[in-house]
């Protein structure tokens, strides 16, 4: 709101407003008149007329004027978001996903993150940020326009409400380069590289781009209520569901089960994940788009919600195999973390609570049971963390936003029930889309350039085989 300058000697708006006319009448008036005087009625009818359409115009000239002004914390704090989400990617996600890998595959996994990072960089100046949030006029549903492509009037004056739009693009980019980062673990130590890339540009283009503008650029899910504050559906069941599929079609590493795929270095994962839970105070927080109340509290229970996963699924650990331990922990504060995403901009701390406890139950059994009943090799564990996570916190964000559970309340006229089934439509129809495009684009780019590495290269190594270097040097 614009400051309301205050009246003269402390009389009311109405009555500093008529004083201020009725002095312009006796002295602006005739003078403008050539000094000729005019009737009394005519003054106050004419007068009475401007102070009518002074009183209907202020508002939205004011707000016009308010819309267009750049706010100097709310930018700060989206640079710091834009920041703290790309430090997920690299080196949080990188790291910890490199230390769940085999030593000998190291390597291969951090420059998958590297280049995907690089990769979906260039493309969202092309194109991708045109089609996620510019308007697609009939077809604006579904998908955005070309309006805005290689950022066609984005420049340094143009605004996305009161921040820039750089820098609002820059943080749309940083979410559109972690998914796909996230798929990786899917089919970690036995894709090609040229895969990698080739797939991940087909994905971001046919799978990640249309949800984000059907829960962000104003698309279908937007219309039909959807909640996704920062990422539940567009992220988290994306990526989950995408890793699956890939997972299923190219087939477990050789050996697994059979074979344990221990992990190379666990003090690595474990910093990789504290770099994300840090990361993630940008990822949620950043996405109320200013620094105010919404971005605290989505803050503070990611925090919470992290905290509590990682015990209950430390918990979990405990009570089955007798021992708790660091990557339980990790993979928890994780599981957490995806859990509040879509619901942290509209929870209170109870709620946040309440989903990492359940983030950290269901996704710990999630994980043996695909592990252990399944036999599926999704290697790091994308679906059962980011998949049922991400599809369990879109859920309960309909149940825990209700106020009586010390969330913001629901939309007027939304009942709990309403809103339930609304988040249940919009995982379902993400998890679908996902699910039936990724394998589409799996087997397009099998069929093009082949997806798995050949037996020999995946005994000896991803690093040495498709980079020639190796991540240690024992001497």
């Amino acid at each position: 709101m614009g400051i309301q300058q205050p009246s003269p000697r402390g009389l009311s708006a109405d009555e500093a407003l008529g004083r201020r006319f009725r002095r312009f009448a006796h002295t602006a008036l005739p003078q403008c008149t050539g000094g000729i005087d005019v009737s009394r009625p005519l003054r106050i009818a004419g007068f009475a007329t401007l102070a009518a359409g002074t009183v209907w115009l202020a508002p939205a000239l004011a707000l016009a004027a308010e819309a267009k002004k750049l706010d100097p914390g709310n930018t700060a704090w989206m640079l710091t978001s834009t920041a703290l989400v790309l430090f997920m990617t690299i080196p949080g996600l990188s790291l910890f996903y490199g230390g769940l890998v085999r030593a000998k595959n190291i390597l291969a996994l951090l420059m998958q993150c590297f280049a995907i990072t690089c990769l979906v960089s260039i493309l969202w100046l092309a194109y991708a940020y045109s089609l996620a949030f510019s308007d697609g006029g009939g077809a604006n549903a579904v998908l955005g326009g070309l309006g805005k492509a290689f950022f066609k009037g984005v420049g340094v004056e143009s605004l996305q409400e009161n921040i820039p739009e750089t820098v609002f693009a820059m943080f749309q980019m940083t979410f559109a380069i972690i998914t796909p980062a996230l798929v990786v673990g899917g089919f970690a130590e036995r894709m090609k590289f040229s895969a990698l890339l080739l797939f991940s540009a087909l994905w971001l283009t046919a799978v990640y781009v249309p949800v984000a503008h059907w829960v962000w650029g104003g698309g279908w899910l937007a219309g039909l209520g959807t909640l996704d504050f920062a990422g539940g559906t567009v992220v988290h069941i994306n990526s989950g569901v995408t890793a699956l599929v890939a997972a299923l079609v190219m087939g477990p590493r050789r050996g697994f089960p059979e074979t344990p795929m221990i992990p190379h270095n666990l003090p690595m994962t474990v910093t990789g994940a504290a770099m994300l839970w840090v990361g993630w105070f940008g990822f949620n927080a950043g996405s109320a788009l200013a620094a105010n109340g919404t971005a605290a509290m989505a803050m503070t229970v990611t925090h919470l919600s992290a905290s509590a996963g990682a015990l209950a699924w430390m918990s979990c650990e405990w009570l089955r195999h007798g021992k708790p331990s660091v990557l339980g922990a990790a993979t928890g504060a994780v599981a957490g973390l995806v859990v509040i995403t879509p619901a942290s901009g509209t929870v209170g701390p109870i709620g946040g609570l309440l989903l990492g406890i359940a983030a950290g139950i269901v996704c710990f059994n999630a994980t043996s049971y695909m592990k252990q009943a399944l036999k599926v090799d999704d290697s790091l564990d994308v679906f059962p963390v980011h998949g049922v996570g991400g599809a369990l916190g879109a859920i309960l964000t309909g149940v825990f936003t209700a106020k009586e559970l010390g969330g913001v309340g629901f939309a007027q006229g939304v009942t709990m029930g309403r809103q339930v089934w609304v988040q249940i439509i919009g995982a379902a129809a993400t998890l679908v889309y996902a699910g039936v495009v990724s394998y589409i684009l799996l087997k397009i780019v099998d069929g093009a350039v082949g997806l798995r590495v050949p037996a020999n290269i995946e005994v000896e190594g991803l690093d040495l085989a498709l980079h020639n270097e190796t991540g240690y040097e024992i001497r």
